[in-house]
């Protein structure tokens, strides 16, 4: 049956049978699986990507007080810091960055891989306080006032970046900005920011990075340490 042209809210759209419907979709579903296997290969790649050692001491104002860029970690090795927008007394906190925080996942999946996110800006810590309570949020949240932001590339306005933690040193593995962000609110999008990756069998990781079988460690956010040790909920990778 030929598609039929019909005037939809003042758009014309293409209406088709369920059959013709199914082939149209697989067409696009050889494109979005081209599409995902690209950005497996482009995760593989920031995956090694060379590493800055952070050479200078830089402080934050937190819940506990004055502490340091390692402690930020939380005793993990991975570290994603998104730089936002949020000023002094600002009047007009910036809706973009918002949105990042309200669509942020449950953290607990990624601290399960070894890696803590938290927000940073240029606000003292007490407005900071007070509007994570407006918002509603929990995600961690320090206050800069020293070179950080600028060091790593954020001037005035926001950025992602990923640090490495082994022992007392701390490394810069990787930094976005712009639309790359639009991407952020999975699990998977932030761990494939980091050079330990999704840390399970299938990706293409540098040798020697410690992985698990897909799916394995997934968990119920409240069920990872009495579920520790059980069966993955899942099939394999596709």
């Amino acid at each position: 049956m030929a598609d039929k042209i019909m005037n939809i809210d003042g758009v014309e759209r293409r209406v088709a049978s369920p059959d013709d419907w199914r082939r149209a979709r697989k067409e696009i579903l050889v494109r979005e699986k081209a599409h995902t296997r690209a950005g497996d290969k482009l995760a593989a790649a920031r995956r090694r990507l060379p590493w800055v050692k952070v050479e200078k001491e830089y402080g934050f104002d937190g819940p506990s007080g004055r502490t340091r860029l390692a402690n930020l970690f939380d005793g993990r090795r991975q570290l994603i810091v998104y730089h936002h927008m949020l000023k002094p007394a600002d009047p007009d906190p910036c809706a973009g960055c918002g949105m990042v925080g309200d669509q942020l996942p449950h953290l607990s999946h990624l601290n399960q891989r070894d890696t803590t996110l938290v927000f940073v800006s240029r606000a003292p810590f007490h407005e900071i306080e007070a509007f994570k309570k407006r918002m509603g949020w929990t995600t961690p949240w320090y206050s800069t006032t020293d070179s950080f932001n600028p060091d790593f590339d954020v001037d005035g306005g926001f950025g992602v970046n990923v640090f490495y933690r082994d022992g007392e040193n701390v490394y810069r593995t990787y930094f976005t900005t712009g639309r790359a962000a639009e991407m952020f609110g999975t699990i998977w999008a932030f761990l494939d920011l980091t050079p330990l990756g999704r840390q399970e069998k299938w990706e293409d990781s540098p040798e020697g990075t410690r992985q698990t079988d897909p799916y394995f460690w997934w968990r119920l956010h409240d069920e990872y340490e009495d579920r520790a040790n059980n069966a993955p909920c899942c099939g394999g990778e596709s």
